[in-house]
């Protein structure tokens, strides 16, 4: 099993997608770290030869950030918008959407379940 920056990469995938398992790694720069190391797009992961797999290793610690390395350069970023106390680390802050999406209704991944209403007793009414 092939394994690159701490990632097992599935074995029955093509290698362009196998890549995109790392994290930071998409279809295009996978396309491109495969040209430049010389590599087949159709080849099998489990076909890469192990020459194939050092070469794909040495473009990635050229062109840095992946995995760990770029999780914690994003939650750098992150808290540095909170410590200054910017719009949108203020939105971080506060768990709602950062990005200028309405509130009144939707953004439900960011806001969590609909809290319950309570319901009022109907007041009793005269005869």
């Amino acid at each position: 099993m092939a394994r690159i920056a701490g990632v097992d990469l599935p074995p029955q995938k093509r290698a362009e997608i196998g890549l995109t398992y790392i994290y930071g790694i998409g279809r295009s720069r996978a396309g491109r770290i495969l040209s430049e190391a010389r590599v087949d797009l159709q080849k099998k992961v489990r076909d890469l030869s192990e020459e194939e797999l050092n070469r794909i290793r040495g473009i990635l610690d050229q062109q840095g950030n992946i995995e760990g390395d770029l999780r914690k350069q994003i939650q750098l970023d992150i808290k540095r918008l909170m410590d200054i106390g910017c719009y949108r680390g203020l939105r971080h802050r506060r768990g709602l959407p950062v990005r200028g999406q309405r509130t009144h209704t939707n953004a439900r991944t960011r806001k969590g379940p609909r809290r319950a209403t309570v319901a009022k007793k109907k007041a009793p009414g005269k005869k």
